[in-house]
C-alpha cells in the first residue's frame, strides 16, 4: 500500500532573527514524502489503510531527521497536503492514528500532543507545519511554524506527508512559558 514517489528534506539553520539580530543557531528540519492516495476520487469510508502509511513513514522519516539536527530534538510537528481529488480526511488518516508513536520513539520523548495541520491543496501548494515543544505543551517560546512545499506535488491523487523537528525555540523568544493548567 505504501507507494512513495519521492521524499524531500529541508534544513534551516537560523542565526539571526527577522531584524538581523544574531542568536544562537537554531536548526529546523522537515521531511516531505509524496505518496499516492489510493482513495483519491472515491467516497471510501474505511481509511485505515492510510494509518499504516503514517506509521511506516513516521518511523523512517523521523529517524532521518534526528540524524541531521545539530542537537537533540526539542520540538516536533506534522502536516499533510492532500491533492485536489482527495479529501482533508485523507490527510488526517495519515497523521493522527499511528504517526505519532514512531516519531516520539525517534525523538526520545513526546509527552505533548504533536501539533498538526492538514488541508486539500493544489500542485505546488504550501502548507504550514506547526511546531511545539515535545514534552512541555505550555512552552509558548517553542511554538513555531515551517512553511513547506514540493514544487511538483501533490498531484491530484497524492498526499504530501510532512514531519518537522527543531532543536530550539524561535529566535529571541519573549512570550514565556505560559500558564500552568489547573
Amino acid at each position: 500500500m505504501l507507494d512513495v514517489r519521492k521524499t524531500v528534506f529541508t534544513k534551516e539553520v537560523i542565526v539571526a532573527d527577522e531584524l538581523g539580530v544574531s542568536c544562537d543557531p537554531i536548526t529546523r528540519v522537515a521531511a516531505m514524502a509524496v505518496v499516492r492516495n489510493p482513495f483519491a476520487g472515491s467516497d471510501q469510508r474505511d481509511l485505515s489503510p492510510l494509518f499504516d502509511v503514517g506509521a511506516r513513514l513516521g518511523h523512517s522519516l523521523a529517524e532521518e531527521l534526528v540524524k541531521v539536527l545539530h542537537s537533540s530534538p526539542v520540538c516536533y510537528g506534522k502536516a499533510a497536503l492532500v491533492g485536489a481529488s482527495g479529501a482533508m480526511e485523507h490527510g488526517a488518516a495519515v497523521l493522527h492514528p499511528t504517526l505519532g508513536k514512531p516519531v516520539r520513539s525517534a525523538v526520545g520523548g513526546g509527552k505533548s500532543l504533536m501539533p498538526s495541520n492538514h488541508k486539500v491543496g493544489p500542485l505546488g501548494g504550501c502548507i504550514d507545519l506547526p511546531l511545539g515543544h515535545k514534552d512541555d505543551p505550555w512552552s509558548f517560546n517553542h511554538i513555531d511554524t515551517m512553511t513547506l512545499w514540493v514544487p511538483d506535488a501533490p498531484r491530484t491523487d497524492e498526499i504530501v506527508l510532512c514531519i518537522g523537528l527543531s532543536d530550539g525555540t524561535r529566535a529571541h523568544p519573549r512570550v514565556g512559558a505560559g500558564p500552568s493548567p489547573s
